[in-house]
């Protein structure tokens, strides 16, 4: 049994968005993702998707694109990016589930997850560069939220065995950027490693960096040329 992530999959079987327009390194994308897939993860296996699963804007234009990543090998567990518009409440993407069979997929959300030897912590951050944010986007209100989702999940995985770790979509830290908020609490509870995805077509940084202690690892699909990356043990 493994523990994989692979980040910002970007989906669009339902409603036809190629996605080369941001360059040739995501030209058939899709294709590369699945027989990446189907190359490094067995059904024992599970794989996190830390967000911009789908470019569909309900549950039913990102229905086939979840089909898709449900007929893969291994159990997967979802996290809600910026671009997830089909994100609907836990309740309707549960019933969605259900009445298509789908019995592989989890939602982290407000919870904790033990898998593999490790306990799955995450929720979805905030833009790291205000000048991409939504306009008129209440920053402050925002990350709060995000610290009590954070916070929700922690909490959530007391009693749990194996190593916490935490995902994100946007990245608490990147650059010059710190959310202080969130990476409080990260110490607060004692967290050491953490995965986000969110950054594009920076293909040349490194893959983890190392501040306050916490290590943080870029894992968007097009920076692992779409191969999921495999977490091991600390």
């Amino acid at each position: 049994m493994a523990l994989y992530i692979l980040s910002d999959t970007h989906l669009s079987t339902g409603v036809g968005k190629p996605m080369d327009i941001f360059g040739s390194r995501w030209k058939d994308h899709d294709r590369k993702i699945v027989s990446n897939w189907k190359d490094s993860v067995t059904d024992n296996d599970t794989v996190i998707i830390g967000g911009d699963i789908s470019w569909g804007i309900s549950l039913d234009e990102a229905a086939d694109d979840l089909r898709l990543i449900a007929s893969l090998p291994g159990r997967k567990i979802f996290l809600r990016g910026n671009h997830d518009y089909w994100w609907n409440t836990l309740s309707k993407n549960r019933a969605f589930l259900s009445a298509n069979d789908i019995t592989n997929i989890e939602f982290l959300q407000n919870n904790a997850i033990e898998r593999d030897g490790f306990v799955i912590c995450g929720t979805r951050g905030w833009y790291s560069d205000s000048t991409n944010a939504p306009e008129n986007a209440d920053y402050e209100k925002i990350v709060a939220r995000e610290a009590l989702r954070l916070r929700m999940s922690l909490d959530a995985s007391v009693g749990m065995h194996g190593e916490r770790i935490v995902i994100f979509h946007f990245p608490p830290l990147f650059g010059d950027y710190i959310c202080r908020e969130l990476i409080d609490i990260l110490h607060e509870y004692d967290i050491r490693r953490c995965f986000f995805g969110h950054i594009h077509g920076l293909y040349k940084i490194p893959a983890t960096t190392v501040a306050e202690g916490i290590e943080f690892t870029l894992c968007s699909s097009d920076f692992l040329n779409f191969r999921p990356y495999r977490i091991v043990g600390s």
